[in-house]
């Protein structure tokens, strides 16, 4: 398992964060009528430095304690370029753009996994 491991490297991690990030921006859009909702957001280039920083102790690579899963630290309270009067802070238009560029990073790391898994199949195969 180290192996593969070792082959995908820090882009399953990567995965995982754009995943979680994907998450809550849905939860800000899902949200945007609630009264004094906070939009949230995690910082991709914080959770990753952290990621790097800190090898994780572990038996298995997806086996996290709760302190260490993918996210804890980047996570950032947007701030609104325009103030509501309900004290909601989601803007759709900055969600939906969001979305969707972490939609295209998320699709482009797991393309890149796609990729790296394939060739790993054909150099077992003798391809």
């Amino acid at each position: 398992m180290d192996l593969l491991n070792n082959a995908l490297g820090i882009h399953e991690r990567a995965l995982q964060t754009r995943s979680q990030r994907l998450e809550l921006l849905a939860q800000n859009i899902a949200n945007a009528d609630t009264p004094q909702y906070k939009a949230r957001d995690l910082d991709f280039k914080k959770v990753m430095a952290g990621e790097m920083s800190q090898p994780m102790q572990a038996t298995q690579s997806n086996h996290y304690q709760a302190g260490d899963m993918p996210g804890n630290d980047g996570l950032v309270y947007r701030t609104p370029f325009n103030t509501s009067f309900d004290g909601n802070t989601v803007e759709m238009s900055v969600e939906q753009s969001n979305y969707g560029k972490a939609s295209a990073d998320y699709q482009a790391t797991l393309s890149f996994l796609e990729s790296r898994v394939s060739g790993i199949r054909k150099a077992l195969r003798g391809d």
